[in-house]
């Protein structure tokens, strides 16, 4: 129907160029011309829907927390390295912090069955929980300020990472919400 990317694409003839959306492309009121046009479309769409001010926690290579107001405009974000890439950098500038080999998803590390938040005795596992709690910790202050502007503002999650910092955070994930604008604004088929 549509894509988008953020940055190069290499040759695929399967993607369509008459088919890429672009920032140009996705109504989000007032965005800079630098915006990425992921953070555009998790914006808008979480706008869309809920019609009332959102900030949007996009968990992916990097954490982005995209702010629009309730007008539908652009309102600032905050940009912070994602989980992989935290864990990549303390390995990679470190002497002593050994490189996580597993990719899969956070366990355990942002608080247990019991409530209790973990302090892991191995290293690996608490580089893993360091930098989890830091995202946690990120999103849920971003959307405290938020809240005390606009006390009707709305959190989003989504993103790889967003199931688990969601569960966290004890809000809904909504892992296909960059999919979802895509369609949404995807230009009709030729026909």
């Amino acid at each position: 129907m549509a894509w988008a990317a953020v940055g190069p694409v290499p040759d695929a003839p399967w993607l369509d160029p008459r088919r890429r959306l672009g920032l140009e492309q996705v109504p989000l009121a007032q965005m800079p011309p630098w915006l990425g046009v992921d953070r555009a479309l998790v914006g808008w769409r979480a706008w869309q829907l809920s019609q009332a001010p959102v900030l949007v926690a996009d968990a992916g290579t990097a954490l982005s927390l995209t702010r629009v107001d309730g007008s539908g405009a652009f309102a600032g974000g905050r940009i912070q390295a994602g989980r992989l890439l935290q864990l990549r950098a303390l390995a990679s500038h470190t002497a002593q912090l050994p490189p996580l080999l597993s990719l899969a998803p956070p366990q355990d590390v942002v608080g247990g069955s019991d409530g209790q938040i973990p302090w892991p005795r191995q290293t690996a596992a608490a580089m893993e929980a360091g930098v989890c709690q830091g995202m946690v910790a990120a999103v849920a202050q971003a959307w405290r300020e938020l809240r005390r502007l606009q006390p009707d503002c709305r959190l989003w999650i989504t993103g790889g990472d967003g199931a688990w910092l969601a569960e966290a955070l004890d809000q809904p994930c909504q892992p296909n919400l960059a999919l979802e604008a895509l369609v949404a604004l995807s230009p009709e088929p030729e026909g």
